[in-house]
Parts: structure tokens; sequence; C-alpha cells
């Protein structure tokens, strides 16, 4: 299998090091103000990443990286300790959660967030290959919820995305002589299903803002890998 490094930029070095980030870290403080002063953050994002002289993938890490103080409290009421998932079922975001730790094993670019998560700065866009990274990340996942002592585990695939039916059959063959209950769902409406669950594993901001409650399992799998993250804010 050709091998590839899921999430790296070419200039990651430059633009995420030293002197980069002191810049960053200034204008979040700036895109932070204005959103918790009600601008939307689109447009602070825009205005400040255009007085700085951000690029693009720069800009991406602010924008996945600062939340308002309003969005900060929330999901932080809604985050479960890894104590009350014991027999529980937990409903993951699958693409989301496995890019993150491939990325994580491929020693690209993984940000810490102001909410806690850990975000990368992948655009899977429709696209998706299974590379040598996959197993592991899955097999990860496996582990750690086995460690937690849930009673079942459901994973929802994005059905438009290429390959999500071989991602599908990798996790069942992983997941063979598990002591955890597997479901595997490949639907369009990944993000809408998860907004309405409880126990979502995902770092998406948009899920966690609506989701009933989340457990942080990105975090606690990378954790334990020890992996270098970045902080911008």
């Amino acid at each position: 299998m050709k091998q590839l490094r899921r999430g790296g930029g070419v200039n990651d070095e430059k633009e995420f090091s030293g002197e980069s980030i002191d810049i960053l870290k200034k204008a979040a403080g700036h895109i932070r103000y204005l959103i918790n002063e009600g601008y939307a953050f689109k447009g602070a994002s825009v205005f400040v990443g255009n007085h700085f002289l951000l690029s693009e993938r720069q800009r991406l890490a602010l924008v996945r990286s600062i939340s308002s103080d309003e969005k900060l409290h929330l999901r932080r009421e809604k985050e479960c300790a890894a104590g009350e998932l014991n027999g529980r079922t937990v409903h993951i975001d699958g693409f989301n959660t496995i890019i993150t730790l491939e990325i994580a094993l491929c020693q690209s670019l993984l940000l810490s967030c102001m909410d806690g998560t850990i975000r990368d700065l992948a655009g899977l866009r429709g696209t998706y290959r299974i590379i040598e990274e996959t197993r592991k990340a899955v097999e990860m996942i496996a582990d750690t919820l086995e460690h937690l002592k849930i009673k079942k585990a459901v994973f929802y695939l994005d059905a438009p995305v290429s390959n999500s039916g071989r991602l599908k059959s990798l996790i069942q063959n992983i997941w063979e002589n598990r002591s955890i209950e597997l479901g595997i769902h490949v639907i369009n409406d990944v993000d809408k299903t998860l907004q309405e669950q409880d126990y979502v594993i995902t770092s998406d901001a948009i899920i966690l803002d609506q989701c009933k409650s989340w457990f942080n399992l990105i975090h606690l799998c990378i954790e334990e890998m020890g992996a270098d993250l970045v902080k911008v804010w």
C-alpha cells in the first residue's frame, strides 16, 4: 500500500513555529475579542486574517482553534467524564475521529483547541483513501473504548465520501472478537443524526454545540500517544 502523509502542509514548519506562532496568537486575541462582542466569526476571521497577512492554512487553524466564551461554556457543560461511559452506547463521527488519529500517527500538524478538542487541517471534500495508519487508528479507538467498558460503539460514516464502504468493512474486521457491540451506519446526514444523540464522539464544532452530550475520545487517545500539538491562541 502506498504511504500517504495524511494532513501535512508543505509550509507547516514555517507557518506554525517561532515568530509565526507569536503572530497567530496575536491574531487569535483580536478574533476572540470580536466574536465575544457579537461580530460574526467569518467576518472577524477574514478581517483579522487580512490585517496580519495570514495564509489560508493559518486562517483555517485559527477558525478551528478559537471559540467564543458562550460556545466554550456550552461545550464544557455537555462534556462527559470517562467514568460516565461505563455500560453506555457511544455514537462516533467516523471520518472525523479516524482521520484525526491517522494524522496523529502520521505526525502531521494537530491543533490544541480552546474547547479542549484536538483538530486537524485536513480537508475531506468527498474523497478518502485508506492508508497504512487507518487500521492502527481504528484499533486505538477499539482498545480505548474497551478500557472504558462501554456497551456498544456505533459508527456513522458519510455515504457520499469515497471508500466509506471499504472503511466499514475494515472496522468490522477489526471489531471481531471484541467485547463491545458494534453498529455502523453509512448515511447521508451524519452531522444531523449525531446532533440528536447522547455520548457523541467527535471534534466537529457544530455537532458539539447541538448534541446532548459528548466525550473527548480523540484527546484521550492522542494524549496517550504523546503527540506534539500546536497552540495558536
